[in-house]
């Protein structure tokens, strides 16, 4: 008798099921993204803070109105009241437009004097608590924070330029030049934030800043060349003068704007160097305001 022969499984019709491949968008909640390191920190922190500013005035433009209001004033009731008066000599240039350069600078350093009122609010917030335990260096937020004033700077700057322009000043249009406003600009605005800040690390509350922000605030812009040249001022005005960082900002926004003898190298140095100045000022103090 013969054996039979044991009968081979069959293979399953059905297909057995692949494991399903994961899913890419899951992969960012179990691996985090690569930190930035070394120098892109600083230009991301600094884009990011502008980012935050751009944020606000889209959602509040309150503040552009009535901060339009102020340089709006100084352009049509004094600059036009002196230019027919001719009380002071400008060189054959109209006051209004020797002034419209002046304005742009004060308007911009009123908007960055007070930024340190944002930074107490944020330590009163516990917001600042958190960005200072990030592996983000303090340079990197003064920096980012710094220059987010800037950027409410430039945007009053074109303001004040609009009403200048509306009014008769003879500006350029020339795209380098009006870089260079921008630049300028920013650079003023990132010294004055900074002493800001510098200020707020060490009075610690609002209510102090606040008093000596009114207290600099006119001496700053009276002790400069906004309104009148630095020749007709005393001996002792002038030693302000030169050691104040306005006088350089509006010597170069009266050379970039109007064309006027400047100092454009010398400007340019001074604001750069009043700005990293005010940065390590406000980094080493940001420790003790967040206390």
């Amino acid at each position: 008798m013969s054996a039979v022969p044991a009968a081979r499984p069959t293979a399953s019709a059905d297909p057995v099921p692949a494991a399903p491949a994961p899913l890419p968008d899951l992969d960012l909640l179990l691996i985090p993204p690569r930190a930035r390191t070394g120098w892109r920190v600083v230009p991301a922190r600094v884009a990011a803070m502008c980012a935050v500013e751009l944020q606000k005035l889209r959602h509040d433009r309150t503040e552009l109105y009535t901060r339009a209001v102020q340089p709006a004033l100084w352009l049509l009731i004094f600059g036009e009241t002196f230019t027919r008066l001719k009380a002071i000599p400008t060189g054959g240039i109209p006051y209004l437009d020797y002034l419209a350069p002046g304005i742009i600078a004060q308007s911009a350093m009123f908007i960055a004097i007070f930024y340190g009122i944002m930074i107490i609010w944020e330590r009163d917030s516990g917001v600042l608590t958190k960005l200072l335990v990030t592996p983000t260096p303090r340079a990197a937020l003064v920096t980012g924070k710094a220059f987010a004033a800037g950027v409410k700077a430039v945007i009053q700057a074109v303001v004040v330029v609009l009403i200048a322009a509306a009014l008769g000043v003879a500006m350029t249009w020339n795209p380098l030049r009006l870089l260079g406003v921008v630049a300028v600009v920013l650079l003023g605005s990132a010294f004055f934030s900074c002493l800001s800040m510098a200020i707020a690390g060490i009075v610690l509350t609002r209510d102090r800043l606040m008093g000596i922000g009114q207290a600099i605030t006119m001496p700053l812009f009276f002790g400069s060349n906004a309104l009148y040249p630095v020749h007709l001022m005393p001996g002792w005005l002038q030693a302000v003068s030169k050691v104040n960082p306005l006088s350089y900002q509006v010597d170069a926004l009266r050379g970039l704007l109007i064309g006027t003898p400047s100092h454009l190298p010398l400007d340019f140095g001074v604001l750069a160097l009043s700005a990293v100045a005010g940065i390590a000022a406000a980094s080493a103090l940001l420790g003790r305001l967040a206390r």
